[in-house]
């Protein structure tokens, strides 16, 4: 299986993009979601996408047009990983989640 886009907010663009396959979760999360990456590409400009790997862990990646001159590739990343450490809670249930019942994974603690 191949990474799984969640979701992606794009500055250029001012569009913010849910995958459909996840329309089933709750809005406070869909609203959070939506939120965190709307806010940070109007911080930062760029492109934000949150997904999973194949092994049903998030990834958060940062990109840019190429004739973004004002975007901070260093800056973005590390404004990214402030935001996977604030919210790990969310991070680690929509992990669990997505393990759980897209790859079928028993999940049990």
């Amino acid at each position: 299986m191949d990474r799984v886009i969640l979701c992606a907010a794009n500055s250029y663009e001012q569009k913010y993009y849910l995958n459909p396959k996840f329309e089933n979760l709750p809005d406070g999360i869909k609203d959070e979601l939506k939120v965190t990456s709307v806010i940070f590409t109007e911080d930062n400009g760029g492109i934000l996408t949150i997904g999973f790997d194949e092994d049903g862990f998030m990834f958060f990646e940062t990109s840019a047009s190429d004739f973004d001159y004002y975007f901070d590739e260093i800056g973005s990343g590390l404004i990214a990983k402030k935001i996977q450490r604030e919210k790990l809670e969310l991070w680690d249930a929509l992990e669990r989640y997505y393990q759980v019942f897209f790859l079928n994974e028993d999940n049990t603690i």
